[in-house]
């Protein structure tokens, strides 16, 4: 059964839906830790396409480095990460959209992808 872990504030109305990619050969954790009364917090692998949603307002922190540390190597303004689904409104409210949120997470990233990181 699909669970939707760390979901946006309620009270955030201003939700978009965003993609992250790990375009470096290095595991990264990214971070939400700018909204108020939530965290979000995932790793993202080498290669590894990550779809998240998040209040627009939110800020990616990006942390990578060795296991013992990580830096802070650059923060993105979700509204930077933001995916266009063409004129439905997509977020994970449903199981069938949750399902389709989960399968994009484990597609492959193809090499002619755009990629998305800074």
């Amino acid at each position: 059964m699909p669970q939707i872990f760390d979901p946006v504030p309620s009270d955030s109305c201003d939700r978009i839906l965003c993609c992250y990619v790990n375009a470096t050969s290095k595991i990264q954790v990214v971070r939400i830790t700018n909204i108020a009364n939530w965290y979000f917090e995932r790793v993202v692998f080498p290669g590894q396409r990550l779809v998240f949603e998040s209040p627009r307002a939110g800020q990616l922190e990006v942390h990578s480095g060795m296991m013992a540390s990580a830096i802070l190597s650059d923060t993105i303004p979700c509204r930077e990460l933001l995916v266009q689904e063409g004129g439905d409104n997509f977020f994970p409210s449903d199981p069938v959209s949750q399902q389709r949120l989960e399968l994009l997470n484990e597609a492959p990233v193809e090499p002619t992808e755009k990629v998305m990181s800074h």
